[in-house]
């Protein structure tokens, strides 16, 4: 009698329990475990491009994701002080038939809480920190501040850009400090649309700073995401709280329709961190243990695809597990080649995004403009920051790609 795969999670973020979710739906045994006294995300938003969606649809949470979720009209890149539109391009109508699926705005929590929905509770142990990764020949071991230890077939670092089961695996190494701030920050809604936020994906670029700010929650409150180059070293934590007024200083003198949505944040909901990053690394699994997430290939946010790519590694992690069986070697071999060259790809076009949006002088602004506008009389379904590789990507199909030396698990 065939054995049946064992899987330790280590962090159960979107990406974790993403691929819980997957696991569970191939009948892989799948046990999480998570520092949190129970499952939550903070209170932000998230984009689910179509790439991601693609994956949703596949984990059966399609009718969850409408009942959360929001579909913008458009993305819109706006000036920082005049709000004049540097390029515009169509969403809603454009992206089921470009891409494959839609566009979606999210809130995090409510993502989190529709990827959980069926998970088996008694395979979730919380409150509990890792501590280390030891391996046997075939086998590795998930040790926790507890005293408990978990022996699974694989254990999956799904821990963040401070993973501790990189460090086990890999050495310790620091994340570095890209020199940019975050504010993330909720605005409720009481009737929608307010009249100075329009329902776009909008992304007002600045001298050294940017804002993206879409709905979420199906409309009742608007995400705001700003970006602001620092030369002070600022913590790498999503729970830091800042206040509207330190908000309101670091963009004064931007477009009066970014004031009003900031007066209105909600006091509760203003969170800054700094921005850490690293370079995409050459191997992601050794042995028995493997990475996924930002513990795996952190990067900055300025394409929209932490979350996403997250949910692709996860799937496609679950994927090959149930495609080769028992040859845990070439289960990662093909998760590693269907993964790392992409995920490096969006970690280092994502930094340059960064400098693309923070242009300083006036001479760059209007160059970088203008190549919005001519690209934009070229096509004007084309993505204004250029992502369309990333959202035509289909993580559903990477079986077709695993190549045609596998031997199936039912065979």
């Amino acid at each position: 009698m065939k054995k049946t795969l064992r899987v330790g999670i280590v962090g159960a973020g979107i990406g974790g329990v993403a691929l819980a979710r997957a696991l569970h739906q191939k009948g892989i045994e799948a046990h999480l475990f998570e520092r949190a006294p129970a499952f939550g995300e903070i209170g932000a938003g998230v984009q689910m491009t179509p790439n991601a969606a693609k994956v949703l649809k596949a984990l059966g949470v399609s009718e969850g994701l409408m009942r959360i979720g929001f579909l913008p009209n458009a993305m819109v890149g706006r000036n920082w002080n005049d709000a004049r539109e540097l390029f515009r391009t169509p969403l809603r109508e454009v992206c089921p038939r470009a891409f494959g699926a839609d566009f979606w705005h999210v809130h995090r929590a409510d993502l989190h809480t529709i990827l959980c929905e069926g998970l088996p509770t008694e395979r979730v142990k919380f409150n509990v920190v890792c501590t280390g990764v030891t391996q046997r020949e075939d086998s590795a071991i998930a040790h926790f501040n507890d005293g408990s230890s978990f022996e699974a077939d694989l254990i999956v670092g799904a821990d963040g850009i401070h993973s501790v089961v990189r460090d086990a695996t890999w050495g310790k190494s620091t994340a570095q400090f890209t020199g940019h701030m975050c504010w993330r920050a909720l605005v409720p809604v009481e009737q929608h649309p307010l009249p100075f936020v329009s329902p776009d994906a909008s992304f007002w670029m600045g001298p050294k700073a940017h804002i993206v700010t879409y709905y979420v929650k199906g409309g009742a409150a608007v995400n705001i995401v700003a970006v602001n180059e620092s030369a002070d070293w600022v913590a790498e934590s999503w729970t830091e709280p800042s206040t509207r007024e330190e908000l309101l200083s670091a963009y004064e003198g931007w477009h009066d329709n970014i004031i009003q949505l900031f007066k209105r944040t909600d006091k509760q909901q203003i969170f800054k961190w700094g921005l850490f990053d690293r370079d995409p690394m050459e191997r992601w699994t050794k042995g028995r243990v493997t990475l996924l997430g930002d513990a795996a290939h952190p990067m900055l946010p300025f394409l929209s695809q932490g979350a996403a790519m997250a949910i692709e590694d996860g799937y496609v992690l679950a994927e090959a597990l149930a495609h080769f069986g028992q040859d845990i070697e070439e289960a990662m071999n093909a998760y590693e080649e269907e993964r790392r060259p992409r995920t490096a790809r969006v970690q280092l076009e994502a930094r340059e995004r960064g400098r693309t949006y923070h242009l300083a002088s006036p001479e760059e602004q209007k160059k970088r403009d203008e190549a919005f506008q001519q690209a934009q009389a070229k096509n004007p379904n084309a993505v204004g920051i250029k992502a369309e590789w990333v959202y035509e990507y289909d993580a559903t199909k990477c079986v077709e790609r695993f190549g045609a030396s596998s031997v199936e698990a039912t065979a």
